[in-house]
């Protein structure tokens, strides 16, 4: 049967993440909905005889910067092509952008045939934080931080996201903020998975900010693990996290085609999410 490549619809994305899950991703309970956000025509689908058999998404963040994820073949049809048709649409999609991805240790040589370049390396850290105190200035995000919060984001992510922002910071995500004397000084958001939290993004000015923010976050979910994925180049914030208890393991490498973003990536010390950056 020919195959068919078009934009996904909302229940299709939701699939997708189902799929993700089954392949012990471990994605967030309601993400489809707010990863969509970012980007309603940015997931893509290859059916055969009406049935997805893959999937990818390439979200474009604007003009200047797009990112894949969630590039995924039903394993029942691997090998049939349809993961490189999807890969192909979607890197067409984005086009001459600046393009993001995270790749697990086994797909990097292949990232970087086809031009991607890496840049740093995330650890997810696990478990539950031990021993370390919350700030006191710290407080739920409201609709009125909304702007602040835009603003502060940007100085950290490579493109504005707001529209993603909006979806993603509302419960029963958690998602917490400090300010300081010239305004915001990090936020930090933690969502229910199918095993724990993953707590993403974790934005800060500096590293004991940071921590404070997961001590924070990590007092509202009760006895459950967090989950963060740690840029391997925060030294001093991966040396109190594993003082506090958490314990490394999966790791993904920050890979970038067609120039490296203009972001501060001293700022962030956990990424939002491995399928939008």
């Amino acid at each position: 049967m020919p195959r068919t490549i078009r934009t996904l619809t909302a229940n299709e994305v939701e699939t997708l993440v189902d799929w993700a899950a089954g392949e012990g991703w471990n994605p967030g309970l309601g993400d489809a909905a707010a990863l969509r956000a970012a980007d309603p025509e940015g997931f893509i689908g290859a059916f055969v005889g009406g049935e997805m058999v893959a999937g990818i998404s390439a979200v474009a963040y604007g003009p200047g910067f797009g990112f894949i994820g969630l590039y995924i073949c039903r394993p029942d049809r691997r090998g049939e092509g349809h993961g490189k048709a999807v890969w192909d649409a979607g890197m067409a999609r984005l086009g001459n952008r600046i393009i993001g991805l995270d790749g697990v240790a086994e797909q990097r040589a292949n990232y970087q045939s086809m031009g991607f370049v890496p840049a740093y390396e995330t650890v997810r850290y696990s478990g539950r934080p031990a021993g370390v105190a919350d700030g006191s200035d710290i407080r739920p995000v409201t609709a009125a931080d909304m702007v602040g919060l835009f603003a502060y984001d940007r100085q950290c992510f490579p493109a504005p996201r707001d529209a993603f922002l909006r979806e993603w910071l509302q419960q029963p995500r958690i998602a917490l903020s400090l300010t300081g004397s010239t305004g915001f000084a990090g936020y930090g958001v933690a969502r229910r998975c199918r095993e724990g939290f993953k707590v993403g993004p974790l934005l800060a000015d500096r590293t004991d900010l940071a921590l404070a923010l997961v001590a924070g976050l990590s007092g509202r979910i009760g006895n459950e693990a967090l989950h963060i994925d740690v840029p391997a180049s925060q030294l001093a914030f991966i040396a109190m996290l594993q003082a506090a208890g958490m314990v490394a393991g999966f790791t993904t490498m920050r890979m970038y085609k067609g120039g490296k973003p203009g972001n501060a990536p001293s700022m962030v010390f956990g990424i939002t999410t491995l399928e939008l950056g």
